[in-house]
């Protein structure tokens, strides 16, 4: 039988110290000093190849039906428009004056001609291309009366007739035409010659008697005092190309010398590229204050004898965090919106970790719950939204990567001295009788079940007012609308071999009677094949439609119709509203539109569509999302902590902390937002983090806040960073994951409380309070 003595009667040898000759040590030093510059280097070019890229697709679930549906759209008639709104000190000056209306078509023209422009839709290039259109109507109705006189004269030739009569053949031909013909041209052209230089023509294409805009004209002349511009971008832009093309539209409209009072560039490419700018000018000041906030606790809590040594988590997170973020631009990888909330949570949560692993002690424990907070960050992955997948990828990445700089800056440095008050061991975690304990945890369970059963219940805010609050563009858009009556787009596409059948022309317009009659007060008609082909009366042929299709100038029949005539499009204007609301439009839109003819079919396509789809799909996985984070979590520290116990406090403290987390959002918002839907995952990292470092701490007779306390402080104002924000969902996102943060560490707390760590069997592994402390001049030894 073999006895083991106890380990402190055990006596502890001196430490060996092996001294390397001064060359070594230089020449380690130098390749050290060589490989540090070479990831400097290659960490500040990849820095300067970031970009932030805000565009629509990274809101919205790419790969869906409805989106691919958007997508094909877009590249059959462009996207959805950047809307240029004139507004005019007297009305229809910019018709009236006939120099203003030359500019005003040369503006049209040259925002045609901006790259990335699919097209541009604008009142003086409409009426100079109906003008065209009249002109050749006149010049093909004059060549057919030519004809029709020399057919008449022929005629005479052959049945030998006289040269008067073959003469007189040719004028009654001539008479007969035009006794046909010409009270049809008078009618058609009331106002004179069709040309732009035509004041009248221009007035009666273009206004009613009253002087008011023709409704037809309503999409590009929403009031006599109005002018409106449509630059259709080509699609698949990414955000950067967007934001230029905005740019260059505002300059372009700058240029003009249109004399205009005021001037609005607006749309979902506008919104976007201001979003964009917003998150660049946000993301290094949000990173300076979650930095000094942080940099500050550590600085100031007493957690190590020399204060230069508490900077050591700091640094490790900002290079950590550089270290990511280049990745990224080697990549060529463009961020999106969330990773400008990256920096200041990485800079919470991912400092913490070098805070622990600098202090004296094995880092096992450290390393697995880092390991943990990673694994419930890449379970964001499983969000349907790419800017909520990138931001947990990037996030679990740069845990990964701080952490490694955290280790090696211990194998380096060595570990912090810590203070000598803190060698002095505290008294334990006080344990309270059975009874109370018993009743607190009721308490404490019940008010997490109140949140956890709020989940399946809570909305997603889907307003845009709500969510791009702040956010100058907005306010243009919103300014649109009210010229307009809308600032967003819907469409009705008609697909199928042969759209521009009888029947399907019928569709087409007793599907727009149905929408305008039963939701006009929400849908505004732009443009449609059924407005173009008016003239043709209730029941044109195939022919007369093709016709008239060959006639109209290609500038108007593109907008809604492509070459081969497989696709029609209806465009409606809605107004920017909640999502749940235009869901609400968009089916009752789907059950009233008509059934499509044999052989095509009808679906509803746009932004909207997709905005709605979207919400859908966030809304069905928030309850997956969140608890295969936690699922996630837990798992990692089953299978890397030795004592079970602690992951079970852990799991017991990220369902407690989850649960009050979102009982807060209940009661506060009563919704989530597109980022703070994962907030358990969030949660989780940070609950498992204090569950186990207090226990950790606990057991080994530790001060907790010296240690945890500190981390959870410093956590806290990383995520408080994003309260600076301009944009309320970022605001929300930082003040909510704050809460979680300081409910995480009471969650801990209370656990720790309850389930006391004394109680666990003993440890296989040597208590990490008796691990030695290195000197420095055993690091150099070394």
């Amino acid at each position: 039988m073999r006895f083991r003595l106890p380990r402190k009667m055990v006596p502890q040898l001196p430490r060996l110290r092996v001294r390397l000759p001064p060359g070594r040590v230089l020449r380690r030093l130098a390749a050290a000093a060589l490989a540090a510059a070479v990831v400097a280097a290659m960490t500040v070019a990849g820095l300067l190849q970031v970009k932030i890229d805000t565009g629509i697709s990274s809101f919205l679930p790419a790969g869906d039906p409805a989106y691919q549906a958007m997508e094909d759209k877009a590249n059959s008639f462009g996207s959805d428009p950047v809307v240029v709104l004139l507004d005019s000190a007297q009305p229809r000056e910019l018709f009236t004056d006939q120099e203003k209306l030359s500019r005003l078509l040369a503006l049209e023209g040259n925002l045609s001609r901006l790259p990335n422009v699919a097209g541009v839709y604008g009142p003086a290039t409409m009426v100079n291309q109906i003008a065209g259109s009249v002109q050749n109507v006149l010049a093909q109705i004059s060549g057919r009366r030519d004809a029709v006189v020399q057919a008449a004269e022929d005629e005479a030739k052959r049945a030998g007739k006289s040269a008067a009569a073959i003469d007189q053949a040719g004028q009654a031909a001539q008479a007969s035409f035009d006794q046909r013909y010409a009270p049809l041209v008078a009618e058609g052209m009331p106002a004179g010659l069709p040309t732009l230089r035509n004041p009248q023509f221009v007035s009666t294409v273009l206004f009613d008697k009253a002087g008011q805009p023709q409704p037809r004209w309503h999409f590009v002349l929403p009031t006599d005092h109005t002018v409106a511009v449509l630059v259709r971008p080509r699609a698949d832009l990414d955000q950067d190309s967007a934001g230029r093309l905005v740019m260059a539209v505002r300059s372009t409209v700058d240029q003009a010398g249109l004399g205009a009072k005021d001037v609005k560039v607006s749309g979902v490419s506008a919104i976007m590229a201001g979003l964009s700018d917003g998150a660049q000018r946000e993301l290094p000041v949000l990173g300076a204050i979650a930095v000094a906030a942080v940099g500050i606790i550590f600085v100031l809590a007493p957690w190590s004898r020399r204060r230069r040594s508490r900077v050591r988590p700091l640094l490790c997170a900002l290079t950590g965090t550089a270290l990511t973020a280049a990745t990224f631009g080697w990549l060529h990888h463009p961020l999106s919106l969330g990773v400008v909330a990256f920096l200041p949570i990485l800079m919470g949560i991912a400092s913490d970790f070098p805070f622990y692993l600098s202090q004296p002690g094995k880092p096992r424990r450290a390393l697995v719950t880092s390991m943990a907070g990673a694994a419930a960050f890449a379970s964001l992955a499983l969000s349907p939204l790419p800017f909520v997948r990138e931001l947990g990828l990037a996030l679990a990445g740069g845990m990964l990567v701080t952490v490694g700089v955290a280790l090696l800056s211990r194998r380096w440095l060595g570990v912090v001295e810590p203070p000598p008050a803190a060698r002095r061991a505290p008294a334990g975690v006080p344990v309270a009788g059975r009874w109370p304990r018993v009743a607190a945890g009721v308490v404490l369970i019940l008010l997490a079940g109140f949140g956890w059963a709020a989940l399946p219940r809570l909305g997603i805010e889907s307003s845009p007012e709500q969510l791009a609050k702040g956010l100058p563009e907005l306010q243009q858009a919103q300014d649109v609308e009210q010229a307009l009556g809308s600032s967003g787009e819907v469409s009705i596409e008609l697909r199928g071999k042969d759209v521009l059948t009888p029947e399907a022309l019928a569709w087409t317009r007793q599907a727009e009677d149905v929408l305008v009659r039963n939701y006009g007060d929400q849908l505004r008609p732009v443009i449609t094949t059924a407005d173009l082909t008016q003239f043709l009366g209730t029941s044109p042929t195939k022919d007369q439609i093709t016709s008239a299709m060959n006639l109209m100038p290609s500038y108007l029949t593109s907008a809604v119709m492509l070459p081969d005539g497989s696709a029609a499009l209806m465009v409606f204007g809605v107004k920017l509203q909640d999502l749940e609301q235009q869901r609400v439009l968009l089916d009752h839109v789907r059950a009233a539109l008509p059934p499509a003819p044999k052989g095509t079919q009808a679906q509803l396509v746009g932004l909207p569509v997709v905005g709605v789809r979207g919400l859908d799909l966030v809304s069905e996985s928030k309850v997956l999302v969140n608890v295969v984070g936690i699922a996630a979590a837990i798992l990692v520290l089953l299978i890397g902590l030795r004592r079970r116990a602690d992951a079970g406090r852990a799991g017991l403290t990220v369902l407690l902390a989850t649960g009050w987390v979102l009982g807060l959002a209940w009661v506060s918002t009563g919704a989530l937002n597109p980022l703070t839907v994962a907030i358990g995952s969030l949660t989780t990292a940070t609950g498992c983090e204090f569950a186990v470092m207090l226990a950790g701490a606990a057991r080994a007779g530790k001060p907790m806040l010296r240690t945890v306390g500190t981390a959870a402080l410093a956590g806290a104002a990383g995520y408080l960073a994003l309260a600076f924000s301009g944009l309320a969902v970022l605001r929300t996102f930082g003040i909510l994951l704050s809460a979680g943060v300081v409910l995480s560490f009471l969650a801990a707390s209370a656990v720790v409380w309850l389930f006391p760590p004394g109680a666990d069997p003993p440890a296989r592994e040597p208590s990490e309070s008796r691990t030695p402390v290195n000197s420095r001049k055993e690091v150099a030894a070394a």
